[in-house]
């Protein structure tokens, strides 16, 4: 029903449902008033019970007038009413205040505000709003001059089906999406809600769809990489600064039109394209007739200058974009790399969950509840590349990529053994034993290499001063221990911007 994990759990549709009609139940009954009108209160206050309850109870009038709930017609019956004699007796007709046409009372509806409006034009009206989006759960009286709410109840009585299931859809999406604990798992064509108990720090969340995210931005979880971090990496990514960085790097304007030029041949001697037909030289961007033949082809003029200290700003300038450019190409290939991981071990999951689980357990002849520790190393693979992006980030690991690269090979090849078998094989149990244990070891060696990182590498930094005094005087009383060491672990934790 409900998958609980750590401080968050995740809703199917019929969860939310339940969680829905439970808070309305609840308002209804504390409130005395019909669930209607305690869904028109839950929805104006973001589905807060409490909210509702201290509002309603601080100045219900005031709530009332605002959510437009009245307690009594504003338009009295009578206004707008025709009596005719005939010849069975008196006909009650009344006016319908859009199409201004005459109708018996069977046929008017209202709301709790007593505007008359014919059933025609109510469902005209109902079946526009919805069709016009989520703002049709705010739908009011037609009246302009009234705010009169329109609910649930006079949805269901008018509206066709069709606008009755959009309707419904929106109702159940806005205990959602208005709702400040809940979220939607951002995963493509995922239909599960996030239901999450905030105070322990850990943003991270993992959805029934096996995609993890942070609570947090809703961005891929990114422990032990901030958010901002996160968020800057991003428009790194997409901007046009790395642009501007590789024109920078790779290009020097023309000392006469100043466009851009990529030198793309061997030769020192640039001529520019028509209509500028400017020749200069490359290294120094001075006019081609002051070398040639007479200079040997050479130019020495920055080396001089420069050993003058006659530094050219441009051209420092030109260096800086060069070294940021090489730093963001080496930590955007790592990270690119764990990103086509991910999206492969996501596929071969749904593959094995789909097909190869029940293929391995005919030929193995065991049954599937007892191959979970497959899917549970394939999920752990998964989570690990995610945790590998972040390292990449603040880190970069060796370590976590040797441990990571076992489990890759265990999973990967050595289940094909098995898969591609002809029968049942003596060697997997000693293969469920193996898997098992690196799947324990490398989810340990991430979350403890993970806590370092968010510590500031504290535990790193004080097992490698402890490992110094000791080099230095046998009478140390440090004996710390930590599993993040190794070759890297002294490094400071630091985004690729910095």
């Amino acid at each position: 029903m409900v998958s609980v994990q750590k401080n968050f759990c995740v809703l199917r549709e019929e969860d939310i449902l339940r969680h829905q009609m439970d808070d309305i139940e609840r308002v209804s009954v504390v409130l005395s008033i019909t669930e209607v009108e305690a869904s028109f209160l839950l929805r104006h206050y973001h589905w807060s019970v409490g909210r509702v309850h201290d509002e309603w109870f601080a100045d219900e009038e005031r709530v009332r007038n605002t959510v437009g709930l009245l307690e009594s017609p504003v338009v009295p019956p009578s206004d707008d009413t025709e009596v005719f004699l005939l010849t069975h007796g008196l006909v009650v007709l009344l006016t319908c205040g859009i199409c201004f046409d005459s109708y018996p009372p069977e046929q008017i509806a209202s709301v709790s505000c007593g505007h008359p409006f014919c059933t025609t034009c109510w469902t005209g009206y109902i079946s526009t709003t919805i069709n016009g989006g989520p703002g049709c759960l705010m739908l009011r009286c037609p009246d302009p001059s009234c705010l009169a709410a329109v609910g649930h109840d006079m949805v269901d009585q008018l509206a066709s089906e069709e606008d009755k299931k959009k309707y419904n859809r929106y109702f159940l999406r806005s205990y959602i999406e208005d709702n400040r604990k809940m979220k939607w798992c951002p995963a493509p064509g995922c239909d599960y809600a996030i239901d999450f108990v905030a105070g322990s720090g850990n943003y991270d969340v993992s959805c029934l769809c096996s995609f993890s995210f942070c609570w947090n931005c809703t961005e891929e979880a990114h422990r032990p990489v901030d958010c901002i971090t996160v968020s800057k990496w991003i428009l790194k990514n997409s901007a046009e600064s790395e642009n501007m960085n590789w024109i920078l790097a790779n290009s020097k304007p023309c000392p006469r039109c100043k466009r851009p030029i990529e030198k793309n041949q061997g030769c020192m001697h640039i001529t520019r394209t028509p209509p500028c037909k400017y020749e200069f030289c490359w290294l120094c961007l001075g006019a081609w007739m002051d070398h040639g033949e007479r200079t040997g082809y050479a130019c020495n003029r920055y080396e001089v200058a420069k050993q003058e200290g006659q530094y050219d700003e441009t051209e420092r300038r030109r260096e800086m974009a060069k070294n940021s450019l090489e730093r963001y190409t080496h930590y955007y290939e790592r990270w690119a790399s764990n990103q086509t991981s991910r999206q492969k071990a996501m596929t071969d999951l749904q593959q094995l969950q789909t097909h190869n689980l029940e293929k391995l357990s005919d030929k193995q002849c065991t049954p599937e509840s007892q191959l979970k520790f497959i899917v549970e190393a394939w999920l752990q693979r998964r989570s690990s590349n995610v945790e590998e992006d972040s390292l990449t980030l603040s880190y970069g690991s060796w370590e976590a990529e040797s441990g990571l690269e076992g489990l890759h090979q265990c999973v990967e090849k050595e289940l094909l053994q098995f898969l591609n078998a002809e029968g049942p094989s003596k060697n997997f149990n000693d293969f469920r034993t193996k898997l098992a244990g690196l799947t324990s070891v490398t989810k340990n060696y991430f979350e403890n290499l993970v806590k370092a990182l968010e510590n500031g590498l504290a535990d790193v930094d004080s097992h490698a001063a402890c490992s110094s005094k000791t080099t230095s005087s046998k009478s140390t009383g440090c004996s710390g221990k930590t599993r993040g060491k190794g070759k890297g672990s002294s490094r400071s934790s630091r985004s690729p911007d910095n």
